[in-house]
């Protein structure tokens, strides 16, 4: 199991995932979280610049980076989605986030149904600020998009329940999901209790598991932010992600 891991230029720790993204980033004691959302999606490398300006407006370091939110235009194959990553990654060495394919920053990509951009654009990013003088002992953090099989390569081979939709199938995908956000929860120390948004990402029904899968686990207290969209790659049907962030702005 990983360990969590101080990235102190950014004043976070991680979880350790794939090269491409971190598993969950918490802030550090005296830090926040703050979420940007942008009014326009930007195609990565304006995102980048946008976000490359956002820090430098606020005085944070671009190593203040700890989550991005992406959109993309169809789910991939998985060499298509290393190439992808590999491409995706450049910028964040060239701020001296990643190295050694080790990626502090967590990240969730998604594809939607309606109105899906013709690139891979930006939607979202997160970094950490200076806490509040009456901010919470509670940390805040992110968790990465976990879908219905372990996140490390041969993807395929290790999904539940591969290439079927019924509703029983699907509780068991969104079952190993959701375990999977648990075991992420608690190598952090934390639990569903400490979870402020969980957002689900899947085009099929799950209303027959909203009850047991979710209200009852404690997974749903802050409601359940439902996105109408697509895993990055090909086969995945689910995915879920949790947050607890003190401040969300719009760029």
């Amino acid at each position: 199991m990983p360990r969590i891991t101080a990235f102190a230029p950014g004043n976070y720790s991680y979880l350790p995932g794939g090269f491409q993204y971190s598993a969950a980033v918490m802030a550090d004691p005296g830090y926040m979280i703050e979420r940007a959302r942008l009014r326009e999606p930007l195609p990565l490398a304006q995102g980048f610049a946008r976000i490359q300006q956002h820090l430098m407006s606020i005085a944070r370091p671009l190593t203040a980076l700890c989550a991005c939110e992406l959109r993309s235009h169809a789910p991939m194959v998985e060499a298509d989605f290393i190439r992808f990553n590999r491409a995706y990654v450049q910028p964040l060495t060239d701020w001296g986030i990643f190295r050694n394919d080790i990626n502090p920053v967590s990240r969730c990509n998604l594809i939607p149904v309606v109105d899906a951009p013709a690139e891979a654009v930006f939607y979202a990013f997160s970094y950490t600020m200076p806490a509040f003088a009456n901010h919470s002992t509670a940390p805040d953090f992110a968790t990465a998009g976990a879908a219905e099989c372990p996140d490390r390569p041969g993807y395929r081979e290790a999904i539940v329940r591969l290439g079927e939709t019924s509703p029983d199938a699907l509780i068991e995908k969104l079952r190993f999901a959701l375990g999977d956000t648990e075991s992420r929860l608690e190598l952090m120390g934390l639990s569903w209790k400490d979870v402020m948004e969980t957002r689900l990402y899947t085009i099929h029904d799950l209303h027959h598991a909203m009850d047991a899968e979710l209200a009852r686990r404690g997974a749903a207290a802050g409601g359940i932010g439902w996105h109408w969209v697509r895993p990055p790659v090909q086969d995945l049907e689910i995915e879920v992600d949790t947050s607890r962030i003190s401040r969300q702005i719009l760029l």
